[in-house]
């Protein structure tokens, strides 16, 4: 009976990796604009927000409330990098880069935010695990300039500034405003944060056109992938820690970027697919390792 039970845990942890890696690879096959997708990240996440509040019913304080709508307006700005960086990159070399971003960026912040890896053992293992994961990111990033769609500096930087929305969003569940408050009860204010962020995103950059494209809703399934995965990683980091919630999440990166290469046909020469398949273990090892620092 345990360990029937420690299956469907697993299988659970499993979700995650598996709509986060989904979410670009439905959103490319689909196709359309930046502001399309994500439009359909923000009403996918806000419907599973929607069904999650209400089979929940959490409790929420105002202030919380209104703090986590901003920290989910604040993600799209991440989103909207990855999104244009699909463009110009391919799913395949971006998604490498931006897990990559978001781990040494997420830990550097909590190193000298919050006081984490407060020992010498961590310290080390931590810039052990960050310095494995840029050679990784670094390796994914080889490409011999046979393709429009590669990492330039320019893409390089895009990309790792508008990380900063990701970097917000991570950090902020551990701000005292909201540190107290369940994971269910600000899942919907988040995520109507970013329904918000994406709608101020359309009308902002001139394409309020967009709400008449059929893609704007059609990438509606990106997001119901995207939020059924952010919800289940709640219940996966209850049941299993989050050290090891955390650890299978990573297999997200490579669903993604494989699945860029077979799915959505991202041309990669015999060469750069060596380096990208060392890259993307590179990437998993350092990851797995920065979850026991």
């Amino acid at each position: 009976m345990i360990g029937e039970r420690k299956k469907m845990v697993y299988l659970l942890a499993l979700i995650p990796a598996l709509g986060w890696g989904l979410m670009p690879l439905i959103t490319g096959k689909i196709g359309g604009s930046a502001v399309n997708q994500m439009f359909g990240i923000g009403a996918g996440a806000t419907i599973v927000g929607l069904i999650a509040y209400v089979t929940t019913q959490p409790t929420v304080s105002t202030t919380a409330f209104w703090f986590s709508v901003l920290c989910g307006a604040l993600w799209t700005i991440g989103q909207i990098g990855q999104f244009v960086s699909f463009k110009r990159m391919g799913v395949s070399n971006t998604m490498p880069l931006s897990t990559v971003f978001q781990l040494v960026g997420n830990s550097l912040i909590g190193v000298i935010i919050f006081g984490e890896w407060h020992s010498a053992r961590a310290l080390t293992i931590g810039f052990i695990a960050l310095a494995i994961v840029i050679i990784g990111a670094l390796m994914t990033s080889v490409s011999d300039g046979n393709s429009d769609k590669k990492v330039t500096t320019s893409n390089f930087i895009f990309l790792l500034v508008t990380t900063i929305g990701f970097w917000v969003y991570s950090s902020f569940p551990k701000i005292p405003i909201v540190a107290h408050e369940s994971a269910q009860g600000i899942f919907l204010p988040e995520m109507l944060g970013i329904l918000l962020g994406s709608v101020i995103y359309a009308i902002c950059s001139g394409n309020a056109s967009s709400f008449k494209q059929k893609e704007q809703y059609l990438n509606i399934l990106g997001g119901l992938s995207w939020g059924i995965a952010a919800f289940a990683y709640i219940f996966s980091a209850k049941a299993l820690g989050v050290t090891e919630a955390f650890i299978f999440t990573q297999l997200n990166v490579i669903i993604a970027t494989f699945g860029g290469i077979w799915i959505l046909h991202e041309h990669k020469s015999h060469r750069e697919m060596t380096y990208t398949i060392w890259g993307i273990i590179l990437i998993v090892v350092g990851s797995i390792a920065t979850a026991f620092a």
